[in-house]
């Protein structure tokens, strides 16, 4: 079954999405950060795929869930290589880490400044 579910961010699903996704990130950036899960190695053909079609990338994995740290490194990874564009790659948590480090890269304060209930307890 395939399907695309298109909201803030656009997730598509099922046979011939990697081929999609390939297409799509060239005609969006040249650089991406790939968030993987912990195996990133799982990502390597996808990511040749990605070179072929000039998009260098920069692999970041998390294990489990994204944590404060980790999204804060994925960042600094991000701008460090200059990345125009951030793909996850795996499950739930690096998609997760995903969306947190794509949400990050361009807007200022940290995760907490975000966080719906736990925020870091400043007043706007």
């Amino acid at each position: 079954m395939k399907f695309e579910f298109a909201t803030a961010t656009r997730i598509v699903f099922g046979p011939g999405s990697v081929r999609e996704a390939i297409s799509t990130a060239a005609a969006l950036g040249s650089r991406a950060i790939l968030i993987t899960g912990s195996n990133p190695l799982r990502a390597d053909a996808f990511r040749n795929d990605l070179r072929k079609h000039n998009v260098d990338c920069t692999v970041f994995s998390i294990s489990g869930e994204p944590t404060i740290p980790s999204i804060l490194e994925g960042i600094r990874n991000a701008k460090e290589a200059r990345c125009d564009l951030v793909i996850g790659y795996g499950g739930g948590g690096a998609l997760d880490a995903a969306k947190a480090i794509s949400a990050l890269i361009t807007n200022p304060g940290t995760p907490l400044d975000y966080l719906e209930v736990v925020s870091s307890g400043s007043a706007s």
